[in-house]
């Protein structure tokens, strides 16, 4: 793989020129990194590839080796990883649940102890997840929760 790098004080937008032999996983897995830059999130529902604004998520799930992104009312799927998803959404306000889970945290309507020192989150769609007692703490602390 070759990479050029062109710095010139003349151009306005940035451009970014992939030249490829044929579109392989890892230059879509590249493309959608290149896309997360931007707000947007590679999924996939019904064989669609659609862009969604990460704003719009509302948690990830990981379940069965495959990562599904759920918004208010609608289920996508992603090649992501949720390690790989966790990384690059932090700033965005999401937060790591469970070893299963991260959620965003503008979605967060309740919160509710449960058993164990774990935290029962509802979210504004109504969605229930469970924060284990690991996360429990931080979760408060970014919440700004006693």
């Amino acid at each position: 793989m070759k990479i050029e790098i062109n710095v010139d004080e003349k151009i306005e937008d940035t451009q970014i020129r992939i030249s490829c032999k044929r579109l392989t996983p890892e230059i879509e897995k590249l493309l959608a990194t290149i896309r997360m830059l931007d707000k947007q999130l590679a999924v996939t529902k019904e064989e669609e590839t659609i862009l969604l604004d990460v704003y719009k998520v509302a948690y990830i799930e990981a379940v069965d080796r495959k990562t599904f992104v759920y918004t208010e009312k609608e289920v996508y799927e992603t090649n992501f990883r949720l390690y790989e998803l966790e990384q690059q959404l932090e700033e965005y306000g999401f937060f790591r649940a469970s070893k299963s889970c991260i959620i965003q945290l503008k979605y967060v309507k309740s919160l509710k102890t449960d058993l164990n020192r774990r935290i029962r989150v509802t979210l504004e769609n109504g969605e229930q997840i469970i924060v284990s007692r690991q996360y429990a703490e931080i979760l408060k602390e970014r919440l700004g929760v006693r």
